[in-house]
């Protein structure tokens, strides 16, 4: 299996697909993901790719699998990026 590209990597695909120096495509990619923190809360589309999402979990009741005790897992709040549907076609192939 391939290794996944480093943020180097990225950069330097970026810059020489849109001929842009490395430089540029950096600060637009650092920009992008500094947008995406920040909205997060409301929740960040890149079209085409997914949507970054903030999920309530409520409180629940779990099980210790080694002793088998009932133990209380607390609500929280996690980070969800649900893949957009063109994202998964491309990469999947369609129906």
């Amino acid at each position: 299996m391939a290794k996944a590209l480093t943020k180097s990597q990225t950069v330097a695909s970026i810059a020489e697909t849109v001929g842009i120096t490395k430089k540029q495509a950096s600060a637009c990619l650092e920009a992008l993901v500094a947008l995406a923190y920040k909205q997060a809360k409301n929740s960040f589309t890149l079209p085409g790719l997914g949507k970054l999402v903030l999920v309530h979990r409520k409180a629940r009741m779990g099980r210790n699998p080694a002793t088998g005790a009932q133990i209380k897992i607390p609500a929280k709040r996690v980070v969800k990026f649900r893949i957009a549907k063109a994202a998964k076609d491309a990469i999947l192939g369609a129906k």
